[in-house]
């Protein structure tokens, strides 16, 4: 099984967002700048009002990695990490799926997919948008 992501009060809605599948992106409630991971006061105006908005699910591959040592438990190896940009501008770390590992760039185009990594577990993860 994979480890469990952090779920608390700042989060929970992401999370609940994502067992419905929708990638839900924390928006504060004052100044309207998006941001991820959720936090409990805006870094911009200082505002502890927050609410969500439905992210498109879009976007690009901004950084990645292919971890190779140590072999983590619920990952099987040949896995790519990714910090991918929404197309609303917020960045989330994930992991790559359906694609070779050697054929990943920066600037790919990718999509948000929920998995089921086992019956308790679902989480957003993103797969190759192609032509």
């Amino acid at each position: 099984m994979r480890p469990r992501p952090g779920d608390h009060r700042d989060n929970r809605f992401f999370w609940e967002g994502v067992r419905r599948g929708e990638l839900l992106i924390q928006r504060c409630a004052e100044c309207g700048r998006l941001r991820h991971p959720p936090s409990p006061m805006c870094p911009s105006c200082r505002s502890l009002a927050a609410d969500a908005v439905k992210a498109s699910g879009r976007g690009t591959v901004y950084s990645y990695c292919r971890p190779h040592e140590p072999r983590l438990p619920g990952f099987d190896p040949g896995y790519v990490v990714a910090l991918v940009e929404l197309a609303e501008g917020t960045r989330l770390v994930t992991n790559l799926i359906g694609i070779d590992p050697a054929e990943v760039r920066i600037g790919l185009p990718v999509a948000v997919e929920f998995v089921a990594v086992d019956p308790d577990l679902t989480l957003p993860m993103f797969r190759p948008l192609r032509d």
